[in-house]
């Protein structure tokens, strides 16, 4: 990274939903089994095989670390699922997917009010930029109480595009008056980093997804173990 962009005031943070503000594993691996089994009408054999079609364990609950629900799009899931389920067409399977990820219990990586206040408090602008569609991304941001503290809130189907595409996070500078290098990019998968290194953002990288330091660290600035850790990062940074 240009030493000049590591040393500009921060002035927005735009995070990823899954994995950063919600921890993943708690919450998309009960979504998958409930979705699974909904989409099979409850045989258990048929929910492993669709399961292995987007790299979900039926039989133990665990995602593999290369599944396409951690950073893809709900789109590209129901895509992967449409060749395994004739009865069903693409829309089918997307609304579906949706309806049961708004319904998804969601599991804050840390006390979402306070820290977000606190980052408020500081003079941020704030945004979410998800592949989960917008709708049920909302549904999770309400039922944690925090929507009105975002300035922006985009999922894939937000017109913007999906990650590792920029396209969402240009949005959020363009919403909020910001130029990309004095916006932080939070996210815990490399479709995360990826698309902040496009939009020529700083990229911070988290653990409560499913990707590992040694993943992340290539493309991010840092890598904190949760979001919590963002103020002390803040405090370290030069002063304006």
């Amino acid at each position: 990274m240009d030493v000049s962009v590591a040393q500009m005031p921060v002035r927005g943070i735009i995070f990823d939903k899954d994995g950063t503000l919600f921890d993943f594993a708690t919450t998309w691996e009960a979504w998958a089994a409930a979705f699974l089994l909904r989409v099979s009408q409850g045989d258990q054999a048929r929910a492993g095989s669709l399961g292995a079609a987007i790299g979900f364990d039926f039989a133990a609950r665990a995602f593999e670390r290369d599944s396409l629900v951690i950073a893809g799009t709900a789109g590209e899931v129901a895509a992967a699922l449409v060749p395994h389920m004739p009865e069903m067409t693409a829309a089918q399977l997307l609304y579906m997917l949706n309806d049961e990820a708004g319904q998804a219990p969601q599991a804050e990586a840390v006390p979402l009010t306070p820290l977000l206040d606190g980052l408020r408090a500081r003079g941020l602008a704030l945004g979410v930029a998800t592949n989960d569609a917008e709708a049920p991304a909302r549904a999770h941001l309400q039922a944690a109480g925090v929507t009105d503290q975002f300035d922006f809130i985009a999922g894939f189907d937000s017109g913007h595009g999906g990650k590792p595409a920029p396209g969402q996070l240009l949005a959020f500078c363009e919403a909020t008056g910001l130029v990309p290098e004095t916006v932080v990019m939070v996210g815990d998968s490399l479709h995360d980093l990826r698309a902040g290194r496009a939009a020529g953002m700083r990229c911070i990288g988290v653990l409560t997804g499913m990707a590992e330091e040694v993943d992340l660290a290539p493309f991010a600035q840092i890598v904190l173990p949760d979001i919590g850790h963002l103020p002390d990062w803040l405090d370290q940074l030069p002063v304006d």
